[in-house]
């Protein structure tokens, strides 16, 4: 298996897991909670990829850039979740709670 398919797949699953069942019950609306929970789940994916590919040569390709596993993790994470942030904040009407 290529090495940017198990991180991708490794992101997608922590996203779903965090946004579609975790979330939901822990932060509900709070946007602090949302924030701290998915600062969690990150620090979990980049813990799994550096487990998995620390002090490997192997460069991750981003289209523009080659990079190393930590990069690649964090930025396909964000770009990954994009879609998931968006749908949740939506869904549970977050920003309609906030006092601005």
């Amino acid at each position: 298996m290529q090495p940017e398919f198990i991180i991708i797949s490794l992101n997608l699953t922590i996203l779903c897991v965090g946004y579609l069942f975790i979330y939901p019950s822990v932060a509900g609306s709070n946007l602090n909670k949302i924030a701290l929970n998915d600062l969690i789940a990150s620090a979990i994916a980049l813990t799994i990829a550096g487990s998995l590919f620390w002090g490997n040569d192997y460069e991750f390709d981003l289209l523009i850039a080659s990079v190393n596993w930590f990069w690649f993790t964090l930025v396909t994470y964000l770009l990954i979740e994009i879609p998931f942030v968006s749908g949740y904040l939506k869904r549970h009407k977050v920003l309609d709670n906030l006092d601005l």
